[in-house]
């Protein structure tokens, strides 16, 4: 996702001290969050490996600290946004430790679902922006727009699978708070601000494949909606659904955009 932002919107060379800093902030942050995920009021195969195999998220979250802590010194020109890429991060996160003070960001209405869009729209799009030093174009914004609103309507699926769990730990997000009817216009907002944005790329010298690219996972995940709310295997939600974040980009690398 990093390098089609640099491929699009930058046009040069990404910068691979980059590249490792967000690999390596993603193990980590996925570690943490999954070894603070021992629960679930839905059966859940992830969870249960995550119960039986906790030495590997403590392992992991070491590499990967390590790893993300070398490559922010190398980056350290940006300290600033770089640190404001781990605040975003950590607040998805820190309603689950187990921490008066931290649990009282559960009551943050719409926390849950706004930070984990905004942190990986954040690390993908507006921190290679920022450290290429590009200019904030008319495009550029319309790219980021695209991608989080993309980002932001996968989230919603993951967020009503696990309303359930949001409500038994009093977690609050809008789709704990909307009805059903309210979930369905957030997700069907989100995916034409998505569409609306990346069509607008049109003016600003993106081809038409790239563009069509830039669609195929938003109208997949659009077909998919009905599919997702009724189904809670983990394969599909952290395969094919989560996968659809990136979908666009392995299709650029695969036809050589």
């Amino acid at each position: 996702m990093v390098y089609q932002t640099y491929q699009l919107v930058i046009r040069q060379p990404p910068d691979t001290n980059l590249l490792y800093f967000v690999f390596f902030a993603t193990i980590t942050s996925y570690s943490f969050h999954w070894y603070l995920t021992s629960h679930s009021e839905i059966p859940s195969e992830r969870i249960d490996w995550t119960n039986e195999y906790r030495n590997i998220h403590t392992t992991l979250f070491i590499i990967g600290i390590a790893g993300a802590a070398y490559f922010f010194i190398r980056l350290s020109a940006h300290w600033f946004w770089l640190c404001l890429s781990a605040v975003i991060t950590f607040l998805y996160s820190a309603p689950k430790i187990p921490q008066k003070h931290f649990r009282a960001l559960r009551k943050i209405a719409i926390g849950k679902t706004i930070f984990l869009a905004f942190v990986w729209m954040y690390a993908t799009t507006v921190l290679p922006v920022i450290i290429a030093g590009t200019s904030w174009a008319a495009d550029t914004i319309f790219f980021i727009t695209g991608r989080f609103f993309l980002i932001y309507a996968i989230c919603i699926l993951f967020d009503y699978r696990d309303r359930k769990d949001d409500k038994a730990a009093g977690i609050r997000s809008l789709i704990t708070y909307f009805s059903e009817r309210g979930i369905n216009i957030l997700f069907a907002a989100s995916l034409v601000i998505y569409a609306a944005t990346t069509l607008l790329l049109l003016n600003y010298n993106y081809s038409i494949k790239a563009i069509l690219f830039l669609l195929a996972p938003g109208i997949i995940t659009a077909f998919l909606y009905n599919f997702a709310k009724r189904n809670l295997d983990d394969f599909f939600f952290y395969f094919i659904l989560d996968g659809m974040m990136m979908f666009s980009a392995l299709l650029m690398i695969i036809f050589g955009i």
